[in-house]
Order: structure tokens, then C-alpha cells, then sequence
């Protein structure tokens, strides 16, 4: 989304964890509008957040038994949010820890042993951008085995600690607008500020789609 290309022009962490990555979708409906309009063949079906694919991915890891491990949130709404989703979804595996702790001292070593021990399929990560992109970099290497998703506030949702947008303001481009609403002083800068100092990148993509061959 627009927030993680203002952080990619700033913070080296988060441009060698997007170097690293093995897949990268768009999460946010100014990037598709924009891919457009360069000529890209992109539409809003390309779109891809949690809230959008979340049934689906539960459904399966209900039907194949995946074990699913959830670090972020404050403490006890994780264990919430994985408490709603286990209503929804009987018998899913979810085990859960919260994102306030030291990411670089002994808890966080404890930590990493306790995902190896459980041996998730996949690992959920919601510490909010740049810090959960940061913590799956450093211990990427350290975990065993499982999937890492970059989750932002996706058992905050769940939790019912955060509203959760609507699904049809997906598709008219103003999930960001209920967002802003829902925490004004949080993201103010994010939607009002941020975008205005990406013109320039904005402005060498329309000169690269004009540029004759």
C-alpha cells in the first residue's frame, strides 16, 4: 500500500524485507487505480487484504489442519481475536502471543523457541508496519517451518478492538476513509501526508510509461 512505499523510500529494513519476500501483493485501491492508468493490466481483483481473503484461508486451514500461530496486538486481544475466529470456524488450531515485548532481547529468543516448539504451518504477524516486517526479517532465519504473513491489524479486527470496514467499501475505494474515521490521530499523516511525499515516485512512473519503446 501507499504507506509501505513511503516506508521502503526510508527505511533499509523494510526494502531488504520486500527483496526477500517471495510473494507481494497490493493492498490498497490508489495502487490499482494508478497501475491502471499506466496501462498495466490490473483491475480490483487483484486487491488482496486480510479482511478480503480471511473465510477463505480459514476454511482451509480447517479442512487441512493447519496450525496457525498469531503474534501482535495488545495483550489478551490476540487471544480474543483467535477466540472469534475458533466460533466461526470449529477446531482450528490458533495459538496466539501478544506484539508488546522485546523484540531483540532473551523474550524474543523465547518467543522463536515457542513457535519452533508448536511447529505452526502458518505464522501470522501483526506488530503494524515497519515493526512486524522488521521482526520477520531478523528471525526468518531462526523459525523452523511455516508460512509468514505480514497481518497489520488482522486479530484486532477479529478482536472487535478495532471496526472492521465494511467489504463493499473495498471495492468503491473508501475502505481507507472508514479507517481514517475509526482512528483519526493514528492515521492522519498516513493518508494525508505520506501520499504527497510519494509525487515524486508517482511522477518517474508516468515518465517511464510515456517514454517511446
Amino acid at each position: 500500500n501507499l504507506h509501505s512505499l513511503h516506508l521502503i523510500r526510508r527505511d533499509p529494513a523494510m526494502q531488504a524485507f520486500y527483496a526477500k519476500a517471495d510473494l507481494i501483493e497490493a493492498d490498497g485501491t490508489p495502487l490499482i487505480a494508478w497501475g491502471r492508468l499506466l496501462g498495466r493490466g490490473l483491475s480490483r481483483a487483484h486487491r488482496c487484504t486480510y479482511l478480503d481473503w480471511r473465510e477463505q484461508f480459514w476454511a482451509l486451514a480447517q479442512q487441512h489442519g493447519w496450525k496457525v500461530f498469531y503474534l501482535g496486538g495488545a495483550p489478551c486481544v490476540a487471544a480474543r481475536g483467535a477466540d472469534a475466529v475458533r466460533r466461526r470456524w470449529n477446531g482450528v488450531q490458533i495459538s496466539t502471543a501478544d506484539g508488546f515485548f522485546d523484540v531483540s532481547g532473551a523474550e524474543n529468543a523465547r518467543l522463536v523457541d515457542r513457535i519452533n516448539h508448536w511447529s505452526p504451518d502458518v505464522i501470522f504477524v501483526g506488530m503494524g508496519m515497519p515493526r512486524q516486517e522488521r521482526w520477520i526479517l531478523q528471525n526468518y532465519a531462526r523459525i523452523n517451518r511455516g508460512v509468514l504473513f505480514p497481518v497489520g491489524a488482522a486479530f484486532d479486527y477479529e478482536a472487535g478492538a478495532v471496526p472492521t470496514p465494511p467489504r463493499w467499501t473495498g471495492p468503491l475505494g473508501i475502505e481507507w476513509l472508514f479507517r481514517f474515521f475509526a482512528e483519526p490521530r493514528r492515521l492522519f499523516t498516513r493518508y494525508f501526508v505520506e501520499p504527497w511525499m510519494l509525487l515524486p515516485a508517482f511522477v518517474a512512473d508516468a515518465r517511464a510509461a510515456l517514454r517511446p519503446g
